[in-house]
């Protein structure tokens, strides 16, 4: 399920992890892992505000982010799309819930400066969109994740294209100077399949089940797309508890 928007008025909604436990501190950049999906109307949002949290801690703290997948849809059938707002109507039980939802989510969208035209948008498979994200972290990759994160966002969310299509894909990488025949060629490779899999396995084990989850430095979890402020405030906090773990 996607993690609606929760804006607490402290840090108590942090929660531990147990991929790995810190027992001296940690130097180097704030290692954020962010689980989401592209088809995600909260990742979107969490993904603006979140920048907007990095942007304000300026010089103070240093951060690294890394997308990791997760898939809200998993039975999608690849190849095959269908227009959201049936899904949506499937969904939430009827016509006028699913307007209610996307108006609101519209909405919110929009004061961070998101368009959503959820009448265009396409439920489809998003593995193939995974494991693209997987391969700009490569050393590599002439594009960054973040760019790629965000094409692939609007494209689903603003543009109503099919982003579990290999030529649909193929084209949103060129937009940031990747060759098609390249991205064609890599999505028929099996490269990067199973260390997507992996990517999601890691969210069960964690106990990720709505998205986007925040993971700070392999410890701490943050739920959900809170407003920036908050998500500037929990950073610092958790910076200061790195150099003074217990």
């Amino acid at each position: 399920m996607a993690a609606a928007d929760t804006t607490p008025d402290d840090t108590a909604f942090v929660s531990r992890t147990y991929r790995r436990e810190m027992t001296d501190i940690v130097e180097g950049p704030l290692r954020v892992e962010i689980w989401s999906d592209v088809v995600c109307p909260w990742c979107y949002i969490g993904k603006r505000r979140f920048e907007g949290a990095v942007a304000a801690l300026g010089d103070d703290l240093d951060v690294e982010i890394t997308y990791r997948a997760y898939q809200l849809d998993p039975t999608a059938s690849p190849g095959r799309t269908e227009p959201v707002r049936g899904v949506y109507e499937r969904k939430f039980g009827g016509p006028e819930q699913a307007e209610r939802i996307i108006a609101h989510v519209s909405g919110i969208a929009a004061e961070s400066g998101i368009t959503f035209a959820m009448d265009r948008a396409l439920r489809a498979n998003t593995l193939l969109a995974h494991r693209l994200l997987w391969r700009s972290t490569r050393p590599d990759s002439p594009i960054s994740q973040a760019d790629l994160k965000e094409h692939l966002l609007a494209a689903y969310f603003s543009e109503g294209l099919d982003i579990g299509d290999p030529d649909t894909l193929a084209d949103i990488c060129a937009r940031l100077g990747v060759d098609r025949s390249d991205t064609l060629a890599f999505l028929e490779s099996d490269e990067g399949r199973d260390e997507v899999a992996a990517e999601i396995r890691a969210a069960a084990e964690l106990g990720i089940t709505a998205v986007p989850t925040y993971v700070i430095d392999g410890q701490w979890s943050i739920p959900g797309a809170q407003d920036s402020d908050t998500f500037e405030r929990v950073l610092r906090r958790l910076a200061e508890r790195r150099q003074n773990p217990s």
